[in-house]
């Protein structure tokens, strides 16, 4: 055990703040991508990954869901994310000095209101604790970050103005994968089954292989589709259904499933979290 948790982007980004909240007695290891986070717990660098898969304003992060059934991983938990924005600046700045503001573009975009009303004018960084970075080697003080408070206190930043996003309610879904899978029943607040199909090249299959799921009481609570090797007729489905695959509703729905599609992989049995609610 290397008691690592690997995510993607540099120290103070919000996975990493994902890696602390969820798991505070693990070592957080950056990666410069999703593939290299997955990478580290495969080749042994790191136990867990830790991967964004939606946000409530922007929707599905790309890439994520073709990633996860070839991983070689399996998911064990679900952790949400409150997305609070803050400014951050060199110390002793004051909010009349700051000229220009740096960061993702998705978070620029997000505090229009506030930049809007202070005159501050907008600079897209690669990435939010990247640009927290650019800010504390830059040492201008007319140049401030758009990140979280994790990463002001990684580079030595102060925070100005906190929770200054337009929306009150941006969350990130984020999923811990293992290399060990395990479907023991777990948490207070019920279990999620996530997995991946593709459908049978017959007429109105997707209809007819969700139809299991509606007679036997079985809700579901995501269905995304996406393409397959770059072919506009090979469609990849990623679901989450409310329950455990030993239920027998849940398992009367899935045999159902089968019958209409091909390729079927559980990627996760886990606990629901209660902010899913």
């Amino acid at each position: 055990m290397t008691n690592r948790i690997a995510f993607q982007g540099e120290p103070g980004a919000y996975s990493h703040q994902a890696c602390r909240q969820a798991r505070p007695n693990m070592e957080a290891l950056p990666c410069r991508t999703f593939e290299d986070a997955i990478d580290a717990v495969n080749e042994g660098k790191a136990d867990l990954a830790m991967l964004p898969v939606e946000n409530s304003t922007y929707g599905r992060v790309a890439d994520i869901h073709s990633l996860l059934p070839k991983s070689g991983l399996h998911i064990i938990e679900e952790h949400f994310v409150r997305v609070h924005i803050n400014l951050l600046v060199l110390p002793g700045t004051k909010l009349e000095d700051i000229d220009t503001a740096m960061s993702h573009t998705v978070l620029l975009g997000q505090c229009h209101d506030f930049l809007r009303d202070n005159n501050i004018h907008r600079r897209v960084g690669a990435d939010t604790a990247g640009s927290a970075r650019q800010v504390a080697e830059i040492g201008d003080p007319s140049l401030a970050a758009l990140a979280s408070e994790l990463a002001g206190e990684i580079y030595g930043l102060d925070v100005l103005a906190r929770h200054i996003e337009d929306e009150g309610n941006n969350t990130t879904r984020f999923l811990l994968m293992s290399r060990e899978e395990d479907r023991t029943r777990r948490g207070t607040d019920g279990m999620i089954t996530s997995f991946v199909f593709e459908v049978r090249n017959i007429p109105a299959a997707l209809y007819k292989a969700m139809g299991g799921f509606a007679t036997n009481g079985v809700n579901m609570t995501k269905l995304e589709s996406y393409m397959v090797g770059g072919s506009f007729t090979a469609t990849q489905f990623y679901a989450d259904i409310e329950g455990h695959p030993e239920d027998p509703n849940v398992k009367l729905a899935l045999d159902e499933l089968e019958y209409f599609t091909t390729n079927i992989k559980i990627l996760g049995v886990y606990p629901a979290d209660e902010r899913r609610n």
